[in-house]
C-alpha cells in the first residue's frame, strides 16, 4: 500500500483520527483509501499491482461459486471491499474471500463487518510495512485464517496460516513455480500467471 496522504487526510491527521464517515466523504466514497491505525491512507495504483490483483482473482474462479459440481466452489470473492475491523482499522484488502459455509449470503453494502476467511495483499515497494506489519497485525487479531502476500516486484508469493502465536508461513514460492496454496489447494496455480504470463493452453 502507498502511504501517501491526501491534503484532506493530512488536515484530519492534525486534528483527530480519521473515521469511516471521513473516508466515505471523499470522492467516489474513498474507494482508493483506507484507515490504518487511525490514519487515512491512499492505496497503491500501479499497473503491476492491478495486473496481479486481476490475475489472482481470475485464477481462483473455480472456487467462486456454490459448492458441488465439477469445480471446487464454496467461496465469495471481492476486491477493494472496505472491511470494518473495529476502531481505527477500516481496511480495504486487495482481494478477500469468505467461505459460503460461514457466510451463506454474499456480502453487501459499502462497509462489510464480517472478517474474511482469506485475504491477499499485493505489496507496494513504496510502503511494504503496511501489508507486512500493520495490516498483518490487524488480520491476526481478528483471526483471519489465511493471509497471502504477493510481491509483484520480487515475483513471490508467501502463504500464511493463522496460529495463536502469530501467522505461520506454510508456502513461499516464486515466479515459474506451480503450487497448491491453501486454502485453495484443490487446484494447481501458476505464479507466472499472477505476474502477467498467459496460462498454457490445454494439450
Amino acid at each position: 500500500m502507498l502511504r501517501v496522504m491526501s491534503v484532506g487526510a493530512r488536515k484530519l491527521a492534525r486534528a483527530v483520527e480519521a473515521t469511516v464517515k471521513d473516508l466515505l466523504a471523499l470522492p467516489d466514497q474513498g474507494h482508493g483509501h483506507e484507515i490504518i491505525d487511525g490514519d487515512l491512507v491512499e492505496k497503491e495504483t500501479s499497473a503491476e499491482h492491478g495486473v496481479a490483483q486481476t490475475r489472482v482473482g481470475r485464477s481462483l474462479g473455480p472456487f467462486d461459486r456454490r459448492p458441488g459440481g465439477r469445480s471446487p466452489g464454496g467461496w465469495w470473492f471481492a476486491t477493494e471491499v472496505l472491511v470494518d475491523f473495529g476502531p481505527r482499522q477500516q481496511l480495504r484488502p486487495d482481494l478477500v474471500g469468505w467461505r459460503r459455509a460461514r457466510m451463506p449470503e454474499r456480502p453487501t453494502g459499502t462497509v462489510v463487518s464480517v472478517a474474511p476467511d482469506w485475504i491477499c495483499e499485493i505489496i507496494s515497494p513504496s510502503n511494504a510495512s503496511n501489508d507486512t506489519v500493520k495490516k498483518k497485525r490487524v488480520y491476526h487479531q481478528h483471526q483471519v485464517p489465511h493471509y497471502w502476500l504477493l510481491d509483484p516486484v520480487q515475483e513471490t508469493l508467501s502463504v500464511l496460516r493463522w496460529s495463536a502465536d502469530g501467522y505461520v508461513e506454510v508456502l513461499n514460492a516464486m515466479r515459474g513455480e506451480r503450487v497448491r496454496a491453501e486454502p485453495f489447494d484443490a487446484i494447481e496455480l501458476s505464479l507466472a500467471v499472477f505476474f502477467g504470463d498467459d496460462e498454457d493452453e490445454p494439450a
